[in-house]
């Protein structure tokens, strides 16, 4: 299957992986051969993918060799940005030619900071100055205090992933948060966002309260939160993004921001490796998936086109069934969200752990 198809009804394809092997290889899995071969226009990262790129990799070794009088912290900056910046240059042709929309790259702030507003402001505009390119996007987790940092950044014209959203309603607060930064933007055509929306974390812990039921009602059930969920969100991003309030910045010249697709790996292995892509095809959004999941998708992926549009009211009825049998998705994803800070915290400390113990060596 050619990606193509994909893109052609407004989904674009992001990889959600950086390396420095990847930015510099030659294969077909380097970040040059996938722009070139598999529709790939654009890049996310988060600490965890950091952390296993960095971890005990040789590419990094002269550079850690001579930063050993540095801290650890401006250690992992300095690694992470230089990768990112050399991953946006790959993207500038991609960049140019999309008006800004893609060939965009995403760095994360240092997720020790998702609950510190004033904190992550500043980590934020501090990765923007150093990156130094048009083309990157800085990751903002969608906690209630980085609500108020994803405005303030947004009015002072930085291009903004936010990631970590579980909740339609939490999604509508994003989507407020960024129309706030917007009215305040002086320029808002150069301002580009993407919302992260994390799926298939969904289905973990719905799948596991439902097969615990062990009843027809719960099995009928299993496998379909996630994507429900996700065509809710885009329900309400078609909405909010038709209001007067938004039309208005329209004019002005404003972007709208992308619904993203995250987490789009499949865990269950019963599953079809492809459906939170092919389940997922709407105008203007973004699918970052891992590599495993885009060979599947052009091995073995079936694009029937839109795919979310037309299944609202279908999304509604599982969302009712799931209350019905006690299963509060309010619940599902407040956990959700505290989980993954957490666990993007974890891997970013483990990192710190392990280029301290390589700068002694």
């Amino acid at each position: 299957m050619s990606v193509n198809e994909i893109a052609q009804f407004g989904t674009s394809i992001w990889l959600d992986d950086l390396s420095r092997a990847k930015i510099t290889g030659t294969d077909a899995h380097s970040l040059p051969s996938r722009i070139a071969h598999s529709g790939v226009v654009g890049v996310t990262t988060n600490p965890s993918i950091f952390a296993a790129a960095i971890a005990g990799a040789s590419e990094y070794a002269e550079d850690i060799a001579l930063m050993k009088a540095s801290s650890v912290d401006e250690c992992v900056k300095r690694l992470t940005t230089d990768d990112v910046r050399h991953a946006c240059d790959l993207f500038k042709d991609i960049y140019s030619s999309t008006k800004g929309i893609d060939g965009r790259v995403s760095i994360e702030v240092d997720p020790r900071l998702a609950h510190d507003t004033l904190g992550t402001i500043a980590a934020a505009k501090d990765l923007w100055a150093i990156v130094d390119r048009p083309n990157v996007m800085i990751k903002v987790p969608a906690t209630v205090e980085g609500l108020p940092a994803i405005t303030e950044l947004i009015a002072a014209g930085i291009s903004v992933n936010v990631t970590l959203i579980f909740s339609v309603k939490r999604y509508g607060a994003v989507i407020d948060a960024f129309i706030a930064g917007i009215e305040k933007t002086t320029n808002p055509s150069h301002v580009h966002s993407v919302a992260s929306f994390f799926v298939s974390r969904i289905d973990s812990s719905v799948d596991a309260l439902l097969k615990a039921k062990a009843t027809p009602e719960a099995s009928a059930l299993l496998g379909k939160a996630a994507i429900a969920n996700a065509h809710l969100a885009y329900q309400l991003f078609e909405e909010k993004f038709a209001s007067a309030r938004w039309v208005a910045q329209a004019e002005r010249g404003a972007h709208k921001q992308r619904p993203l697709w995250a987490s789009t790996g499949v865990k269950d292995p019963t599953y079809d490796d492809t459906r939170y892509v092919v389940e997922l095809i709407a105008a203007e959004t973004v699918n970052t998936m891992p590599q495993n999941t885009l060979d599947a998708v052009i091995n073995h992926g079936v694009v029937r086109g839109d795919t979310i549009s037309m299944n609202y009211a279908d999304a509604v009825e599982v969302f009712k069934s799931l209350s019905a049998l006690g299963i509060s998705l309010n619940t599902i994803t407040h956990d959700l969200e505290i989980d993954g800070v957490q666990k993007f915290a974890q891997a970013w400390q483990e990192l710190l752990i392990a280029l301290e113990a390589a700068q002694k060596i």
